[in-house]
Parts: structure tokens; sequence; C-alpha cells
């Protein structure tokens, strides 16, 4: 079965910073953020197949998770990365003061889950029920290569139609890890639409 393949719904520059400054606004409403599935398999369809994905989309989506942030938890620092599966990063934001040398250490051991395994780290969560030992024990892990990984919700993979393998990944920590993992989604979702689906 062929995946969605997704596209912006505004293509116009811009809109991620724009998103930012009306989160800004004082009278800005609260922002809750869906609680994900939990089962393994309906997991799967949170990694997203874009139509194309560049420096300026990275620069979009980065922008558009920032504003969502804003909004949640003010007082708590919270850091988003979206990089190429090269290692090159696209954009890289903290989200209020406070971050630490822990928030980029998660980030790259939730990257490189994505990316040895290519499906989000909240379905590796999930799929382990948030046995860290048992998926250690799957892979043949000693302790030091575990310790690179991180199966905690915040690590989602992209892929771009037409290319083999995981193109980007987009990575938050510094909330709840179901909160990590759905801020990612909702805003791909709200931001995004599949090909398929008639233009809003």
């Amino acid at each position: 079965m062929d995946r969605e393949v997704f596209r912006r719904r505004d293509p116009s520059p811009g809109t991620g910073l724009m998103a930012v400054l009306d989160a800004q606004r004082k009278d800005a409403p609260p922002y809750e953020i869906p609680w994900p599935p939990e089962p393994a398999e309906e997991v799967k369809r949170d990694s997203f197949v874009f139509e194309s994905f560049t420096a300026a989309d990275a620069w979009e989506l980065g922008h558009m998770i920032y504003a969502r942030l804003l909004l949640v938890e003010p007082q708590k620092p919270k850091l988003i990365s979206i990089s190429l599966a090269s290692g090159q990063v696209l954009f890289q934001a903290a989200v209020g003061s406070g971050t630490t040398p822990d928030n980029e250490t998660w980030v790259q051991r939730k990257r490189n889950t994505v990316l040895r395994f290519g499906t989000s780290t909240w379905f590796q969560r999930c799929k382990y029920f948030c046995d860290e030992k048992a998926f250690a024990e799957k892979f043949g892990m000693s302790p030091q290569q575990a310790e690179k990984y991180a199966i905690h919700g915040g690590g989602v993979p992209i892929r771009v139609k037409g290319v083999e393998g995981i193109v980007a990944v987009v990575v938050v920590s510094g909330l709840k890890q179901h909160e990590d993992h759905g801020v990612i989604v909702d805003v791909i979702r709200s931001n995004w639409r599949s090909i398929g689906d008639p233009a809003d």
C-alpha cells in the first residue's frame, strides 16, 4: 500500500514566522498537545512522506513547532532540532531559557533511533512498552551501545516521495515524551495536507 504524500497547505514564505509572532501575542489562546495513539500499528502512521523537503521547509516547520511550544508550559525549556539524515542541522532553536547540554544529548539519542530503525521514537516506545532493557536485548546492544539510543517520544522521520530512506529527522526535547511526539505530528498534520485531499 502506497503511503500518503504530504504537501504544505500554504507554501508562502514566512508562514512559520507569522505563527511565532501570533503566538507571542498576550491574548494568544493556550495550546493543548493532542495525545498520540499508543498501539504500535497505529503509530506507524506518524512517519511522513513529503512531496519535497528543503531547507526552506525545515525553516517553516521549525518555526511552526516553535510557535506551538511557546504556548505550552512557558517556564519549561524545550529544544527543537531538524536535521538531514547526513547529520547536517537545518533548524535548531531553544524555546524558553534554561536548556542544557542534556537536551542536546536527548536530541542526538532520539535522532540515532530514528535513523537506525526508520520509525518514530514513539513507535519504538510503544512497541517495547517503555522497556529499554528489552529494546537493548532485542538488538544485542551492550549498555554502552544502548545509551546512544532513546525510545522516548519526540523523534519523527521525514521521507520524500521517490527518495529511498529517511531524508530528515525532526526532534523535540524537554516536555513529557508523548508531548514531544504529539506536537511534531500535530503541527505537520495541521500545516501539510495529503496530496489526495481536496485543497482547503
